[in-house]
């Protein structure tokens, strides 16, 4: 009788402790900010079902690596032309001069822009200008950078 007490009481205790939560690990805080950081994402950890391919060579559906920053390019503005949509910006970097497309964006002559550059087309032709650009930078983003 007391082994089959014994057997019980050890039981109760097992099934007791597989109850209780793993103590979780603290949440990291920027000492900048003091604010707590979302906790960082491990190299092979699953994406989301409906998140887009991360690489060409990305088959498993498996976090292979953290994209590299995108690196943001500066240039002064020469001239500028707007479309409904979009502006065509003609811009110098040191001794060459070259046109950006971006979305919407109010600049003017000797602005300083910062872009990040998406595609170059050669020969683009603007339907809506008339005009064809020997070279053409689509870029992912702009921002007038005077005060930076």
């Amino acid at each position: 009788m007391k082994r089959a007490a014994l057997i019980a009481t050890l039981a109760i205790f097992t099934l007791a402790a597989c109850d209780e939560k793993p103590a979780e690990k603290p949440a990291a805080v920027d000492p900048a900010t003091s604010q707590k950081m979302p906790p960082a994402i491990e190299p092979g950890t699953p994406l989301p079902s409906n998140h887009p391919a991360m690489g060409a060579d990305d088959s498993t559906g498996m976090m292979t690596s953290i994209p590299e920053a995108i690196a943001l390019q500066r240039g002064t503005v020469i001239s500028s032309i707007d479309v409904p949509q979009f502006t065509y910006i003609e811009i110098k970097q040191g001794d060459q001069t070259r046109w950006l497309a971006s979305t919407s964006l109010a600049v003017k002559k000797g602005d300083v822009v910062e872009f990040s550059e998406d595609s170059t087309m050669e020969n683009f032709t603007s339907k809506s200008l008339n005009r064809t650009f020997s070279s053409l930078t689509f870029v992912k983003s702009a921002t007038v950078a005077n005060d930076k």
